[in-house]
């Protein structure tokens, strides 16, 4: 069984992405990681040079910034480095420059790939998701968080990446996956204030969010105490994070007493409490 991961990366640094965590986290998983560098305004190359793995193999890529349409650039770099998978490997497995894997999950990550590998039906695994927020302590869980998506696909070129890269499709159509005990850890809201409101204005420009980016040029720190609904984290972080985890350089605190549920949260906690089942939920995948 062979396994490639796969990634895109641009101005990494600039905008204080934690993409040297999200590659390492993989590498132990996968038997070659293909990085495509888009043209950055930093050192982001130097950076990716620096992990200095055989398994690693970077592709040089300039972004079009014309494809602001729902986000497409990011489809389109996902595209590219999926393109460059060995056509040798049986699984593709994706990771975007703020996501991480946990140590503890690599044995049944391992257990599904080997299970999966010849079954037809299969053509995902779909992984659970935990959004931290503000800090490493918090994690959002309203509904308006995806808690599920695919980031391991069968290495077939037919599929691609789908709208602005959350998650994939063949011919438009959900591809068929397994659930599997193993989840995401997402760190794109984990920043300091100040580069947080450079990220994500930087962000609104490749959606063409123009009027977001009226309000956030007002200020000169991003404001954490903007959401709904937080809870504590009360597991471990993966080893690849620790470094960043021990730099943190801000306060924020959030008053879990004081949420501002909408009457469809409410609701739809209701019904899922008691049902298993989450209303109103966008997804990828369906599950077999």
């Amino acid at each position: 069984m062979k396994v490639s991961g796969f990634t895109f990366i641009r101005n990494a640094l600039k905008f204080d992405y934690p993409i040297e965590a999200a590659i390492r986290s993989i590498l132990p998983l996968c038997d070659e990681m293909v990085v495509c560098v888009g043209n950055s305004e930093d050192d982001t190359l130097a950076l990716i040079q620096s992990l200095d793995s055989q398994k690693i193999k970077i592709i040089h890529s300039v972004w079009d910034d014309r494809l602001k349409k729902g986000g497409e650039v990011l489809a389109t770099e996902t595209n590219k480095a999926f393109a460059e998978v060995a056509a040798d490997s049986d699984w593709a497995f994706y990771i975007q420059g703020d996501e991480v894997i946990h140590e503890n999950d690599y044995d049944t990550i391992r257990k599904a790939l080997k299970t999966y590998k010849d079954d037809k039906t299969v053509e995902c695994l779909v992984l659970n998701y935990l959004h931290f927020y503000g800090n490493y302590k918090y994690t959002a869980d309203s509904r308006k968080w995806y808690r599920r998506e695919m980031r391991i696909i069968k290495n077939d070129k037919t599929i691609q990446s789908f709208r602005d890269a959350q998650g994939f499709r063949r011919n438009g159509k959900r591809l068929n996956g397994k659930l599997i005990d193993a989840s995401v850890y997402h760190y794109g809201w984990v920043k300091n204030p100040y580069l947080q409101k450079q990220k994500i204005y930087n962000f609104n420009t490749l959606y063409s969010n123009e009027k977001e980016n009226l309000v956030l040029a007002q200020t000169e720190l991003y404001d954490y105490k903007n959401i709904d609904s937080l809870k504590l984290f009360t597991g471990t972080h993966p080893a690849a994070i620790q470094k960043r985890i021990m730099a943190m350089d801000w306060d924020f605190e959030f008053d879990m007493s004081r949420k501002q549920l909408t009457i469809k949260e409410i609701f739809s906690r209701f019904v899922e409490k008691h049902t298993g089942k989450r209303l109103f939920e966008f997804r990828n995948y369906s599950l077999i």
